[in-house]
């Protein structure tokens, strides 16, 4: 398979739909071509008018860890127009002010999402769409493949109390949709009235992870550095609701998962003896650069998915929980700080989209009966979203 960008497409045409018109970018590192030249670049090259550029979560260049606000004041070095940060120092700062787009002919987006309901890229996209809408500027989406493929869906949508910046709108977990499809998606179930186009990939089917499209993986936040990452990673953010590691800080982020007080010989037995499909818990010390338990061994596991195609993330990642919880009690402790600007609800429950399933792991209740309840959720999803489908 060799799938060509929507990126790809505008180099292609030499940026003729771009030329005359004052442009905007919504952009990241990983905004790049085939040929690994950044959007910037491509623009530059074509003699596009760049009037400004917008960054999301991590910034411009990916260079900010989680949850830190991005400074607003300094240029885009390619085509040195000035950067508006789209994560600041509060939730008013995620979407473009219209001050931002009025002096606009066309804001084009292009971010590379990783196919969880909880990585904020698809929110951004979406929210500088309806703000685009607000004063009538044109928005042109360079579609990506979904890395994760597009023919899984898993776990349950957002509750309506449980909306915030990791699940702005009701979406399941793993939504597995591409960029145009999720803002196509929102765009006409919320009614944002945007005037938008998606210039397709050519080449993806749905069926398909990223290293099968023939495409370089170019990491699209610091903690995103590979596909493996990104596999498990819609039941291992879950992990970022606990005081347990996460694996930031690691050379394997989300794929090592531990604390001080885990052992790792009886957590990965534990896990192993579930009987989860497509992945092995292998016990291991490891010692974060940053982040919790920064510079201190920790015991945890590490995992290694042995077939992709049966994992099931998010239900790997409620039993995980749910077994730290049994082997330790209250040692394990769900995050009360605030989490992505909302500081009234636990962390965990923004991310699993609701209390229930803290509430079971609480309480000992079987897990799997909540897993199969989400998965009805994740089947009506799965035909809802048929219309706003682009990709066979």
């Amino acid at each position: 398979m060799r799938v060509r960008l929507g990126i790809d497409r505008l180099a292609d045409e030499g940026c003729a739909r771009l030329l005359g018109r004052r442009v905007g970018l919504l952009c990241h590192a990983a905004s790049v071509a085939s040929d690994l030249r950044h959007l910037t670049e491509v623009c530059r090259d074509a003699g596009v008018d760049v009037v400004r550029c917008f960054g999301p979560e991590h910034g411009i260049w990916a260079d900010a860890q989680d949850m830190i606000a991005v400074d607003a004041d300094v240029r885009e070095p390619v085509t040195g127009a000035p950067v508006r940060s789209l994560y600041g120092a509060d939730e008013a700062s995620l979407a473009p002010q219209g001050s931002d787009l009025r002096d606009l002919d066309l804001l084009v987006i292009d971010l590379q999402d990783v196919g969880a309901r909880y990585y904020t890229y698809i929110y951004t996209a979406a929210l500088a769409l309806r703000a685009a809408a607000a004063v009538g500027l044109r928005v042109l989406v360079l579609d990506r493949p979904n890395p994760l493929g597009g023919d899984r869906v898993e776990g349950g949508l957002t509750g309506a109390g449980y909306l915030s910046f990791v699940g702005m709108w009701p979406l399941p977990t793993r939504h597995g949709l591409t960029l145009g499809e999720v803002v196509s998606l929102l765009d006409a179930r919320e009614g944002f009235g945007a005037d938008f186009e998606v210039l397709e990939c050519e080449g993806w089917r749905r069926a398909a992870w990223h290293d099968q499209t023939g495409l370089p993986w170019v990491q699209p936040s610091p903690n995103m550095p590979t596909l493996d990452t990104a596999i498990v990673y819609p039941g291992m953010c879950l992990i970022e609701g606990t005081n347990l590691s996460c694996g930031r800080g690691t050379t394997r982020p989300f794929e090592l998962i531990g604390a001080d007080f885990v052992d790792p010989f009886v957590l990965a037995r534990a896990l192993g003896d579930i009987g989860l499909g497509g992945v092995a818990f292998r016990p291991v010390f490891f010692r974060p650069t940053f982040h919790k338990f920064g510079g201190q061994t920790v015991g945890g596991v590490a995992l290694h998915v042995t077939d992709r195609d049966v994992f099931e993330p998010l239900r790997c990642g409620l039993h995980l929980l749910a077994t730290v919880r049994r082997l330790y009690g209250d040692a394990l402790r769900w995050r009360t700080e605030a989490y992505e600007f909302v500081q009234d609800r636990l962390a965990i429950d923004l991310l699993f989209g609701g209390p229930a399933a803290r509430e079971a792991i609480d309480a000992g209740a079987d897990v799997d009966a909540l897993w199969q309840g989400w998965q009805v959720e994740a089947a009506a999803f799965a035909e809802a979203r048929a219309p706003w489908l682009r990709y066979g």
